[in-house]
């Protein structure tokens, strides 16, 4: 089976993930080396960890990120792009590679951690560049939102205006 299929707006790799963990901070090589290291070490109230080593299919697309098992084609994961706050391959082990994500109903963080022997590096490059995008188009949106919504309230209070006059001219004079 192929590590890369790609379609329309979809990259999917098949890799190996490691685990998730629960991390304390939202960014660092660091948070990633304790996760990996916690990973070895099992603490079960920090850990929820798939067994064993599973393959899954890592899909990225420009709402987010999915993990989906492999033989099962259950649905472990699914990380919304603008949670993602950190990416990054390990320094010690380059062909481990992680992000962090925010829960998304939970003020919480959680380490996903992966191997790839060939595409770790290609993967946090990949996974950088569509965070980035996925931040530009949230703010592009978010600008767009509120010129909208200005424009609304201009349309409101030029309708009002207009209605004033028309009132005035159908009425009888004084």
């Amino acid at each position: 089976m192929s590590d890369i299929s790609e379609d329309d707006n979809e990259i999917e790799f098949s890799i190996k993930f490691l685990g998730r963990v629960e991390v304390l901070r939202p960014a660092g090589t660091q948070i990633l080396q304790e996760a990996a290291q916690s990973l070895k070490t099992p603490d079960q109230d920090l850990m929820k960890k798939a067994p064993k080593t599973t393959r899954v299919h890592l899909f990225l697309s420009p709402s987010g990120i999915d993990l989906l098992e492999n033989k099962t084609k259950y649905m472990l994961y699914t990380c919304p792009l603008t949670s993602v706050s950190f990416c990054a391959v390990l320094p010690s082990s380059p062909k481990v590679f992680g992000f962090i994500a925010k829960h998304p109903a939970a003020n919480m963080y959680h380490c996903y951690l992966f191997q790839s022997k060939r595409f770790s590096h290609v993967l946090v490059s990949v996974i950088g560049d569509a965070f980035k995008a996925a931040k530009k188009e949230n703010n592009v949106r978010g600008g767009r939102d509120l010129i909208v919504e200005a424009l609304r309230h201009k349309n409101k209070v030029l309708q009002r205006e207009n209605d004033e006059l028309k009132r005035r001219l159908t009425a009888p004079p004084n």
